[in-house]
């Protein structure tokens, strides 16, 4: 292995992880004869067949999976250095590879935006999925930290709440609920819900209060998707409980009301986890602290003018809220 080198690992591992020497040789902008020629000559190096290929596809042998391990050892290692030189220079650079559940996606770019105008010399990966595909990131240790709503019995996960999350009960705004003030939660019997798929923390922390009040509910539709929930709801199909960070553009002035309904909304928490066995990089490290430091103000700056107010369809009083928010924030800075 000693006349190995670092770009003949480089391209067996994009062969490895694509398993196909012609999408590597498309990531690596290097021609498919070229990257099949430097995986041979590494293969020659290692003694033993790297990979089996069965159809069109490549498999990694026993001793292809012992190397791929090995390369991202070597690769991790050398990231870190970098990133420790840069500290030491008293710069932040390097990449954080960050994974979020889909709902994350409305509020996650916003807090991005002065991370990286602060740490202008950090690059980010962003990877938006659900809850199965953040398992398994975990698993294959791909990403640096998770922004999950829910925090997963896994006791190999350092786990820090930053953020609230309420989820609140959304209604088109034509609704005869709407702009009523404390309604019980009892006038929820028979409505016509729209829940997410089975398995969404949401569906499972509202099935939970619906029961614990003898409340029934007609499931209308099951969608996987906020966007498609949020159009449902505009479109006169049913109500529905989503996080209040999926309404932070349009607000209560457009297609939608919150209702007012005793019980909501359910208090909960965006958490950010890493893996426990995972030591952090200088640059996940800055976010993770980024997150805990700044969380006190987010909640105000992601969702200005939904206060108490604002559900309780007080527009004038929703906007009385906004203005004290902004000259508070003005005063702090």
């Amino acid at each position: 292995m000693i006349h190995a080198t670092l770009h003949q690992l480089k391209v067996f591992e994009a062969t490895a992880r694509h398993g196909s020497f012609t999408r590597a040789a498309e990531e690596l902008y290097l021609t498919q004869p070229t990257v099949s020629i430097q995986v041979k000559q590494l293969t020659k190096s290692v003694g033993l067949p790297l990979f089996e290929q069965i159809g069109k596809r490549l498999y990694l042998t026993e001793a292809g999976q012992k190397l791929l391990s090995t390369c991202q050892e070597i690769f991790n290692g050398l990231e870190q250095f970098e990133m420790s030189v840069a500290d030491l220079k008293g710069m932040k650079q390097g990449q954080l590879k960050l994974a979020v559940i889909t709902t994350a996606k409305y509020f996650v770019p916003r807090l991005l935006g002065p991370f990286c105008k602060r740490f202008p010399g950090i690059d980010i990966s962003l990877k938006v999925t659900n809850h199965k595909c953040i398992r398994e990131s975990m698993i294959a240790n791909e990403d640096d930290l998770y922004i999950i709503s829910q925090a997963p019995d896994q006791p190999d996960l350092n786990i820090h709440p930053f953020l609230e999350n309420p989820l609140i009960v959304l209604a088109p705004t034509n609704h005869p609920l709407a702009r009523k003030k404390n309604i019980p939660i009892e006038a929820l019997n028979n409505e016509r819900f729209i829940m997410r798929e089975p398995g969404s923390g949401t569906r499972k922390a509202v099935e939970n209060l619906l029961a614990e009040n003898d409340i029934e509910v007609k499931v209308s539709l099951e969608l996987g998707s906020n966007e498609a929930i949020k159009q449902a709801i505009a479109g006169g199909l049913g109500i529905s409980v989503l996080s209040q960070h999926t309404i932070i553009s349009e607000g209560t002035t457009g297609e939608f009301a919150i209702l007012d309904v005793q019980g909501f909304p359910i208090e909960r928490d965006w958490y950010v986890a890493n893996l426990a066995g995972k030591q952090l990089s200088v640059v996940a490290e800055t976010f993770l602290q980024f997150l805990l430091e700044e969380s006190p103000d987010m909640a105000k700056r992601l969702l200005p003018g939904l206060g108490r107010a604002a559900l309780n369809g007080n527009e004038e009083e929703a906007a009385n809220e906004k203005v004290a928010d902004e000259k508070m924030a003005a005063a702090k800075a």
